[in-house]
């Protein structure tokens, strides 16, 4: 059995990133993610990897971009706003069909906000991390394990998909420490024959062979263009079967339902033991992937025995609420429990709104 081990959420990512076979990290600091860069410029050393302090945000997702064409294993990581500022080297990385993976650290917002944690960039997450209308896997841990798990196995995806892959983490888990077990570690010649298999499209200089060349969208033509979107849009069709995943929880009777990701739902679960315990039949839905968004934990639920859902979110004005209000039918009310820039929301917040929702005396 692996050993399990006490880690601060931010700096298991970056291990459970090594681990995996990534071997080039740039980014940038900016708090509350910087134990993530920290820990790399420690680590991927003593792995033969490098890391790289860009001078800013867009240098190092630029680079990003550089290392994922040569073949690379290649992450970077950053907190909202500097998230932002990154916007359009993603963009590039998905018109170019790059796999990267990359970890946005939520703090405060809208602008520079507070350096708090918070869950106010789920838009940003699934709907427009830059121009273009692409859409990326969208990971949403709720534990450190999880995030240990999810960094690890994003970097398959990326490389399945040849896309960029993203982990959603709230500023909570990324500054707690929970006892994990790690994965192991990916030895050379797994990486090697990794990288070997992208040897078609990678630039790794031309050594006497034929020109290859990383596509974006400039200079395509329309058609092409059309095409290479239409190519896309299929996958990300095809990611709502195969991709989307959720944790249900005593939602086999529930009359009413709790949703939320990442801190949020790890109260949201403990508050639905508690108002088992009163009587009142609730269950909860946690989307573990938000892109794409889990449609049929929703679909399936009984309606006409399920009367309500409650949705609970460290932003305001509420993001993840209106997805869900998209999935549910109309008759069905749709409650929040919000806090943003740094307040955690507290169960006794989320059991108020619950009994209110189930007509209980608050």
């Amino acid at each position: 059995m692996s050993e399990r081990v006490f880690m601060k959420g931010c700096e298991a990512i970056a291990e459970a990133a090594v681990r995996a076979g990534c071997r080039f990290f740039a980014g940038y600091p900016i708090t509350p993610q910087n134990e993530i860069p920290e820990y790399f410029a420690r680590r991927l050393p003593e792995v033969d990897g490098v890391f790289l302090q860009g001078e800013s945000e867009v240098a190092s997702i630029n680079m990003i971009y550089g290392a994922s064409c040569a073949g690379v294993r290649c992450m970077t990581s950053s907190s909202s706003c500097g998230i932002s500022l990154k916007s359009e080297g993603i963009s590039w990385l998905a018109a170019s069909s790059l796999p990267a993976v990359i970890c946005n650290c939520m703090r405060g917002g809208p602008g520079i906000g507070s350096i708090q944690p918070a869950q106010q960039d789920y838009n940003q997450a699934t709907k427009a991390s830059g121009n273009g209308g692409f859409r990326m896997l969208v990971l949403a841990p709720a534990t450190v394990q999880e995030a240990v798990d999810m960094t690890y196995a994003a970097f398959d995806y990326a490389d399945k998909y040849s896309k960029p892959v993203l982990l959603l983490v709230d500023g909570f888990i990324g500054a707690m420490m929970e006892p994990v077990v790690l994965p192991p570690m990916r030895s050379d010649e797994e990486l090697e024959t990794i990288r070997e298999s992208k040897r078609s499209w990678t630039s790794r200089g031309r050594k006497g062979g034929p020109v290859h060349s990383i596509l974006g969208g400039v200079g395509l033509s329309k058609l092409r263009q059309q095409a290479l979107n239409e190519k896309d849009a299929a996958l990300y069709e095809s990611w709502q079967e195969t991709e989307a995943e959720a944790e249900e929880y005593l939602t086999d009777d529930a009359e009413y339902i709790l949703t939320g990701y990442g801190t949020s739902a790890r109260i949201c679960k403990s508050a639905v033991d508690v108002l088992r315990g009163e009587g009142l039949k609730f269950g909860l839905i946690r989307p573990k992937k938000l892109y794409p968004f889990p449609e049929e934990s929703f679909s399936k639920q009984d309606y006409s025995r399920v009367k309500g859902i409650l949705c609970v979110e460290m932003s305001i004005p509420a993001q993840y609420a209106v997805d869900v209000r998209h999935v549910v039918p109309g008759h069905i009310p749709v409650a929040t429990s919000l806090r943003s820039g740094g307040e955690i929301v507290e169960r006794v917040d989320i059991l108020q709104a619950a009994r209110a929702l189930a007509g209980k005396e608050v």
